[in-house]
């Protein structure tokens, strides 16, 4: 069992105001697997302070951005060298099953990685016209709020930490309860790549305090991940402040099936760009949109493949889906399913009931429904676990109609026999992310929302620039 009784604050452990450690409990069968201390009104102020200091007196934004690029390159070593670890302790966290979390984990070195490359070729001050002028120089911000969600709790931190630090920008890290272990475990590979005092502050914390950070005069940023009815409060605070901010938020993702597509194969990538991390991912394909040629062949595909997802103890090999982070998500997901029933969608596969064997954990089964109406609530709202919904489409121009009928912008994709053809629809699609017959993305390029889908982008050259002011000096 892991154990913090200390936060990360300024680079340095100190023990926080209330001294109660929070019970970190298994999804899957709810058995203690740490403990983990939680920051209050008065850490977040040491935290503020520290980082003021460290931005207004410290070195750090000073440096070079090659001295920045060392100290972040070492860090970047020391956090692969602990992939496998961190990845077994969120799995134990959050019930996300061992084929994602090790995926993903072992995917953030070229995440850094990605954002190392565009600080080397970031211009930081050049002279526009030929040297004649203006300059235009990129500063730091300032101090940094990084607030995250639990479902990639370390690859959220590591995509606002990352570029933050590569400005110049002191960070505080606002972890969810849930994942407090893995977000401290991040204060130990900090400590050792040697960041000066202030720079990196890491404190796990519940709404009311996470409230009290987002509004602190202290802090200048808000980079945030999570709902958009969450991301809505946080715009609204700094707003009132003028705080700069940048939110990923929720998604209701649409997957185009063309007629000239492979549908088997469209049907088995379901699998992944659906069904991936339990459903608890904001850029999940939650609904299938396929022509009425050959809606009922696919619904039996995906009821079939819906059917052979394992669904188990998350740290199992063999699983694909695990359990709900939480006892609350998992009813929300539930009472989804229910709504859904009751606004008279077809219930192809799944349903409230808890899998057999299961009834220790958060679990819930796989879901799809069929004879699905754009304008049902469970086409329009983000369920958040594992539940597809496939509608019929009359024509492209329908299906490019009922893809961008949402109100968010976040995610989507096309599946088609050409790739040229799976272009032509990806452009009528209001979204900042979107995928052509299952494409993986790019840490080098932009990822962000449209709509209620957030403000802002991160990755590449752009997740950079969310973090500078610029200057223009008139020669």
């Amino acid at each position: 069992m892991r154990q913090y009784d200390k936060l990360f604050i300024g680079g340095e452990w100190k023990s926080p105001v209330n001294k109660e450690l929070l019970e970190i409990r298994s999804p899957h069968d709810q058995s203690i697997i740490g403990l983990a201390a939680q920051a209050s009104p008065e850490d977040i102020d040491l935290a503020v302070a520290a980082a003021k200091n460290a931005f207004e007196n410290g070195p750090w934004p000073k440096m070079t951005p090659g001295e920045r690029e060392a100290v972040v390159s070492r860090f970047n070593e020391l956090h692969a060298a602990r992939a496998d670890e961190i990845a077994t302790l969120i799995t134990s966290e959050n019930g996300t099953p061992s084929w994602f979390t090790n995926g993903i984990q072992h995917s953030l070195s070229e995440q850094t990685n990605a954002y190392l490359r565009a600080s080397k070729s970031f211009g930081w001050e050049e002279t526009l016209n030929d040297g004649k002028g203006p300059m235009i120089r990129r500063e730091p911000v300032g101090v940094v709020a990084a607030i995250i969600p639990w479902n990639a709790p370390n690859q959220s931190a590591l995509a606002k930490m990352i570029p933050a630090l590569l400005a110049g920008c002191p960070v505080i890290l606002k972890a969810s309860p849930e994942t407090s272990l893995d977000a401290l475990l991040l204060g130990e590979i900090f400590e050792q790549a040697g960041l000066p005092s202030g720079v990196v502050s890491i404190v796990p914390a519940g709404r009311e305090t996470s409230e009290y950070l987002v509004s602190h005069p202290g802090v200048d940023k808000i980079a945030f991940t999570g709902s958009t009815g969450a991301g809505r409060r946080i715009a609204s605070i700094a707003g009132e402040q003028l705080k700069r901010v940048s939110l990923e938020l929720g998604g209701k993702s649409a997957t185009i099936i063309l007629d000239d597509a492979d549908l088997e194969m469209a049907v088995q990538g379901l699998k992944y760009t659906s069904f991936v991390n339990n459903g608890e991912s904001c850029v999940a394909h939650t609904r299938v949109l396929v022509s009425r040629n050959r809606y009922e062949e696919a619904v039996d595909l995906i009821k079939t493949m819906t059917e052979s997802l394992v669904v188990g103890n998350p740290s199992d090999s063999a699983t694909f889906i695990g359990p709900m982070v939480r006892e609350d998500q998992q009813k929300r997901v539930q009472s989804y399913i229910e709504l859904g029933i009751q606004e008279g969608a077809r219930l192809v596969t799944g349903g409230t009931d808890i899998p057999a064997g299961l009834e220790g954990g958060y679990y819930v089964k796989p879901t799809v429904f069929a004879d699905v109406n754009n304008s049902m609530r469970i086409a329009q709202e983000e369920i958040f676990g594992p539940v597809l919904v496939v509608i019929p489409y009359e024509d492209e121009a329908d299906a490019v109609r009922i893809a961008n009928d949402s109100p968010y912008g976040l995610g989507g994709g096309v599946w088609s026999g050409t790739l040229e053809h799976g272009l032509e629809i990806a452009r009528q699609i209001r979204t900042g992310y979107f995928v052509v017959n299952g494409a993986m993305a790019s840490y080098e390029g932009p990822f962000g929302g449209y709509k209620a889908s957030g403000i802002g982008r991160e990755f590449g050259v752009v997740g950079l620039g969310a973090y500078v002011e610029h200057k223009a000096i008139n020669i």
